[in-house]
């Protein structure tokens, strides 16, 4: 289809789907492929750039003075038959040109409009780059075609393939589906499209692929019914397809002869709007198809130039009179004569031409959906445009050599390719038309979904838009209230592998399976996970500890010997009971100091006694509650003073109840000087300084501390005091121990003196309970966790000293309060005097 002008647009459509090819011997000329099988939306297509450019001749604003033409070849569906159109367009079909003697003048068509397939325009695009001759594609979508290393001519006003798969992956994301099937036509377009969505699919971390199948150009039964029946196993639920109409027919077939129900079919732009997939046959398993389509548009007045063609207008040479026949053909179902032998007698009508085309109802006159059409118009405005900025180049400040211009009469392609890259203009429908460095248009795409309408039939509708925003991302926009779903629930599937892991959980890849399919394992004591599908576990800080769910941080629980619970109170009121009761042995002494029974055990040791026994119930009350630096340091130095100045004491009265009964022997009188009054006070004064100055020495050396304690119970902090010094430690109660041994040996050995109250029998009884308590302490305090150490440390305190209490003051308080017939001189003195 020609039609001549000043510049000539060329242009290659696929208004028949098929071709058939002569059989050839080696006497035969070469001939043409006859092509079959009438395409109307491909003629639409075709017819929508003569209108586009008629549109173009007409408007006074852009390239005025300059008339367009344009030579429009059919593919035929077969690549060496627009290779061949492709090659025509550019050599041109005049026998010979009208040159000037510089060789230069107009080319046979400035730009190319086409091709369809992404296959026929890398082979097409291979070829022109070399004539350096722009083209334009309105639907051809490969990825590949992107590359200006082999493609340096080429253009396109549709999406490539590589935002069509992000427009896929967004989808995807938005709906939660991880785990999908991929089938893919075997050409260039399914094989890039294959690669690409394996790339970004495993980049975005946002889903992985149960199976990649390609669908097999001679409709292999055996290969197909494989291919349905992994479908139909497999656990995936959803199935994205970019393959064309042919492929979805065949696959569908099987689709439907092996009954695969609960699938959501996700179509590339192919066949998002193919209507031969609506019958009645394959709807059941197609409707809620969810797809992309390319974007639509509206071409005002368009309807009116489609039912102005005619084939009487053939004859002014406006149309090609062989495809307008076949569209009237095809429209009405009817034959131009001479028809072929046998139609009429088949019933068939004669086409006269007188038809009424307005009336039809036919694909062709539907411009509610216009696709590729609107792609096509783009194209040939972009086109347009450029021109139209070449044209209008003032000369010296051009872009080329010297800074010059292309004229009408000198222009060349590759010329015009410079302001094809830089067109920017918008459409009569709202959209910005122009193209980045690789040749590519300003990508969106329209989210279309296969609506089930009562009546049976199908409705595509638009429910949603992608486009690029910022940065270039992709902007997903779907209304759901307006989806079709064709599951019982109405609700979108659920595609996954494994569902996600909750927090508190972390995923644990499955060996030799996709990394959507994985193993969700709690965490571990002490560890957490915020976010669902968390791969790592991450550990609490040191003060805290995981709550049950695993899923926050807590405060650990801290444990100490507290004041609140029943083992503190308990203790704690021990103390105090055994300090009260000192206080009133201590008081009832002081009343009754004048009786022989005070006077006669050393009054003054036993007060000072009962006062160290007191500090000994008290220093039990430092180890209970919250450890304090304070408490720390005081509670082990007020232990160890304490006991060694009770000790101390007992000490120094045994010492004395032996040097008694040592004097009361022939030539022992001089012996009792050493144990005067002065005397006993210093050894109790010089031993309690010993232990003093090993107190002082430890809390200067290495001091006791406040200590977390965290060994015994990982969720717990167990606050306890950190003695500092092991050594110092041990030498404090290793220094009570020898002074409560030798107590003991020494009130051992003067427990049979004659006597009718012989305290050291007393003083024999109390030591053994004493250096009981302590040496159990010894390996229940060592085996003792947390505060439980601190309790058995003040049991020992608490049952030591009121060993001691009731040991050595018990039988004097009995006979001071009970028995006070015996508390007299002569019931005391016996045969032995003892110096007060």
């Amino acid at each position: 289809m020609h039609k001549p002008g000043d510049v000539v647009l060329g242009g290659l459509f696929e208004v028949h789907y098929t071709s058939v090819y002569p059989e050839r011997t080696f006497t035969s000329e070469p001939q043409q492929p006859h092509c079959t099988g009438f395409d109307i939306v491909g003629f639409r297509n075709a017819m929508t750039m003569v209108f586009a450019i008629e549109e173009i001749n007409k408007n006074l604003n852009l390239l005025p003075n300059v008339t367009l033409g344009y030579s429009l070849y059919d593919n035929c569906g077969a690549l060496v038959v627009a290779l061949s159109g492709a090659l025509s367009l550019a050599s041109g079909q005049e026998e010979q040109f009208l040159l000037q003697e510089n060789c230069s003048g107009i080319p046979p068509v400035l730009g190319l409009v086409g091709d369809h397939y992404s296959t026929f325009s890398i082979a097409i695009s291979s070829v022109l780059s070399l004539y350096n001759i722009p083209i334009v594609s309105y639907f051809a979508t490969c990825s590949c075609l992107s590359d200006r290393q082999r493609f340096p001519t080429f253009f396109r006003t549709i999406p490539s393939d590589a935002f069509q798969v992000r427009a896929m992956i967004q989808i995807l994301k938005h709906f939660g589906w991880t785990w999908i099937g991929l089938l893919v036509s075997d050409d260039d377009y399914g094989l890039h499209v294959a690669q690409s969505f394996q790339s970004d699919l495993a980049k975005s971390g946002d889903g992985c692929l149960a199976y990649l199948e390609i669908l097999p150009w001679d409709s292999d039964p055996s290969e197909l019914k494989r291919i349905v029946h992994l479908i139909k196993t497999s656990t995936a639920r959803v199935v994205i397809v970019f393959a064309h109409e042919i492929h979805l027919i065949q696959l569908m077939e099987e689709v439907a002869k092996q009954n695969v129900i609960g699938r959501q079919w996700i179509a590339s732009e192919t066949w998002t709007t193919a209507s031969v997939l609506q019958t009645a046959h394959l709807t059941p398993y197609l409707r809620g198809t969810l797809g992309i389509a390319i974007r639509r548009g509206e071409l005002p007045g368009l309807r009116e130039f489609l039912l102005k063609i005619h084939p009487d207008q053939s004859d002014n040479g406006r149309y090609n009179n062989n495809l307008v026949n076949q569209f009237w053909e095809f429209t009405f179902q009817c034959r131009f004569a001479p028809a072929p032998a046998g139609w009429l007698e088949g019933g068939g009508a004669l086409c006269t031409g007188q038809e009424h085309i307005e009336n039809v109802d036919t694909e062709f006159f539907d411009l509610s959906n216009l696709r590729p059409d609107y792609n096509v118009y783009k194209a040939v405005y972009s086109l347009a445009y450029a021109l139209n900025d070449m044209l209008h180049c003032k000369p010296g400040t051009g872009p080329f050599r010297g800074h010059s211009c292309a004229t009408l009469q000198t222009m060349e392609p590759w010329q015009l390719i410079h302001y094809l890259q830089n067109v920017n203009f918008t459409t009569p429908f709202g959209d910005q038309v122009s193209f980045d460095e690789n040749g590519d248009a300003l990508p969106i795409y329209d989210v279309m979904n296969w609506l089930h309408l009562p009546d049976g039939q199908i409705k595509v509708q638009n429910v949603g838009e992608v486009k690029r925003s910022g940065f270039k991302s992709e902007e997903l926009t779907i209304d759901e209230d307006k989806m079709f779903w064709n599951f019982e629930s109405g609700k979108p599937p659920r595609s996954v592998c494994s569902e996600s892991c909750p927090p508190g959980t972390r995923m644990a890849r499955n060996k030799g399976q996709p990394e959507c399919c994985f193993t969700c394992i709690p965490c571990s004591k002490g560890k957490i996970s915020k976010n669902n599908n968390s791969l790592e576990c991450t550990s609490c800080p040191e003060d805290f500890w995981s709550n049950p769910q695993n899923d926050h941080c807590v405060p650990k629980k801290t444990e100490f010997l507290s004041y609140h619970e029943p083992l503190g109170i308990c203790l704690t009121t021990a103390s105090l009971l055994g300090t009260f009761i000192c206080a009133v042995v201590l008081g009832i002494f002081f009343y009754h100091r004048r009786t022989p029974m005070v006077r006669a055990n050393n009054s003054e040791l036993s007060f000072l006694l009962l006062v160290s026994l007191k500090l000994c119930f008290l220093c039990s009350l430092l180890f209970i509650g919250r450890p304090r630096v304070w408490t720390c340091q005081l509670r082990h130095a007020a232990f160890g003073i304490s006991f060694v100045l009770c000790v101390s004491c007992i000490l120094v009265k045994t010492m004395v109840v032996l040097a008694v009964f040592k004097a009361s022997k022939p030539g022992g009188g001089t012996i009792l000087k050493w144990f005067g009054s002065m005397q006993q006070r210093g050894t109790v004064l010089a031993l309690t300084c010993i232990q003093a100055g090993i107190c002082t020495a430890w809390l200067v050396s290495s001091s006791p501390a406040p200590h977390k304690n965290m060994q015994y119970q990982n969720d717990k902090i167990v606050y306890e005091c950190a003695v500092g010094s092991t050594i110092g430690f041990a030498v404090l109660l290793g220094y009570i121990g020898v002074l409560a041994v030798l107590s003991f040996l020494l009130a051992f050995l003067a427990r049979n003196l004659p006597d009718n109250f012989n305290e050291a029998r007393l003083i024999t009884f109390s030591m053994l309970s004493f250096c009981a308590v302590w040496v159990a302490f010894v390996p229940a305090y060592v085996n003792s966790p947390g505060k439980y150490a601190d309790a058995v440390e003040v049991f020992a305190i608490l049952a030591s000293s009121f060993g001691l209490l009731v040991a050595l003051f018990g039988p004097k308080c009995y006979i001071i309060l009970l028995k006070p017939e015996r508390n007299t001189k002569k019931a005391i003195m016996g045969r032995l005097t003892i110096n007060e």
